[in-house]
């Protein structure tokens, strides 16, 4: 059963057992019930007061003794940036269709695949980008991300994340980010899996400001939600792989990672439902830019500018008189990678389709196709509400590199940038 303590970025502290807490000080000469103190630090201890992430974990057995004796291992297709394919490309927009499910057993960890990255992984600068298929449970088998923490967006079947901190569950239309050096491991809840991963190598994600907007709006810090503590006391050998530099590695474990009984603090896992994010727009006329649909951004050293924006387009009213509605032709000096958790996007009615992806890099132009663009110059610009669609996108200001997974996948639509061959030239050059 899971069960959460709401809040964004806020101190937290939970214990599985009454009275596993230490009050009073961190780290005490004896801890209650014979646990070992550790603190798991997500920030330089000398980060500000603003931005120092850290938990204290009161465990039953402390991980050094999970985490020694490490081999190599082999995911061939989570690939880490800097990643420079071999494959010759165009640097044309792209696009995919959805991943298919594999007909083997695979679990989350091995149904990664990444579709681009973008920066340095050592240098705590970028993303990467992709999908997951996953088709059976982790069983006996832990996992944790050095080189970054991890947003998943379901696209289809929900997922279990059992953490260090406590279980979460995420379906279709939420999301759980999973903090840089975090133990998890994911069960599939309700049958075969999809969806989408962001690996952010930089800031963690927190709330982008809302400068005029005020206080509230956009996503609040009340509906994000941390696991209340859970633990288990497993004697069962197991396996913990460590994902570190862009290669990956496995130890044998003789009992569960999973044994914190009681944590306090401010950087643990969290959840989030995509249909408590609270849009604005425009209320008389003109479209505004896509940042006022953001709700998470890692913050880069380029004040205001992050190196990866997490952005949705939710169900909402549109109401702009004179107003050419849907997303407009543009070039942007931010890559987008774009994704479909359901429904239908707006400026792309056709082709673009739940867990499909789109790409369209730095600096090259993209907007609605010609279907969406002749059906928006016709439309009666009365009040209309967007129903059934959630589309989302992960911007950078680093350009996004395709892997040779992407180049080469099996759904890719060769065709793609067809979808504008219909827009006519309707310059009037007959008027005086």
């Amino acid at each position: 059963m899971s069960a959460y303590m709401s809040g964004f970025g806020n101190e937290f502290e939970s214990e599985a057992l009454p009275g596993a807490l230490p009050r009073g000080q961190n780290s005490p000469q004896r801890c209650p019930f014979g646990l070992y103190a550790e603190q798991l630090s997500g920030s330089a201890f000398t980060a500000p007061q603003g931005s120092n992430r850290r938990s204290w974990l009161y465990r039953i057995r402390p991980s050094v003794l999970h985490a020694r004796n490490f081999r190599a291992a082999e995911l061939p297709l989570w690939e880490t940036a800097p990643c420079r394919t071999t494959t010759a490309h165009p640097i044309d927009q792209m696009r995919w269709g959805p991943t298919p499910l594999p007909d083997g057993a695979v679990t989350f960890i091995e149904g990664v695949r990444i579709m681009t990255t973008a920066g340095d992984a050592d240098a705590r600068i970028g993303m990467a980008a992709g999908v997951y298929v996953a088709t059976r449970s982790m069983a006996d088998t832990y996992f944790y991300n050095a080189d970054g923490e991890i947003l998943i967006a379901p696209e289809q079947g929900a997922l279990i994340f059992d953490t260090e901190f406590g279980r979460i569950d995420a379906g279709p239309g939420e999301i759980c980010v999973l903090p840089r050096g975090v133990k998890f491991r994911v069960s599939l809840k309700d049958g075969p899996a999809r969806g989408y991963l962001c690996e952010n190598y930089g800031a963690p994600f927190v709330l982008p400001s809302r400068g005029v907007i005020g206080a509230n709006g956009l996503a609040n810090a009340r509906d994000f939600l941390t696991p209340v503590a859970a633990f288990e006391d497993s004697q069962r050998p197991s396996v913990m792989m460590v994902k570190w530099g862009g290669r990956f590695y496995v130890c044998d474990t003789p009992s569960s990672p999973l044994d914190v009984v009681a944590w306090h603090g401010n950087y643990a896992p969290y959840k989030y439902d995509l249909s408590l994010f609270c849009p604005v727009g425009a209320l008389l006329f003109d479209h505004p830019d896509p940042s006022i649909f953001c709700v998470l951004t890692s913050p880069s050293a380029q004040a205001g500018v992050g190196d990866v924006d997490f952005v949705i387009f939710p169900p909402r009213w549109q109401v702009a008189e004179h107003t050419f509605r849907p997303p407009w032709f543009h070039m942007n000096v931010m890559s987008e990678f774009m994704g479909l958790i359901f429904g239908a996007y707006d400026a792309k009615p056709s082709g673009f389709v739940p867990g499909g992806v789109s790409l369209h890099n730095a600096m090259l132009p993209h907007g609605p196709d010609a279907a969406a663009f002749e059906i928006a110059i016709h439309a009666e610009l009365a009040p209309a509400k967007l129903e059934n669609t959630l589309a989302f996108m992960f911007e950078s200001r680093l350009s996004q590199h395709p892997t040779d997974f992407a180049l080469t996948h099996e759904s890719r639509q060769a065709d793609y940038a067809a979808c504008w061959d219909g827009l006519p030239d309707r310059f009037e050059r007959q008027r005086p």
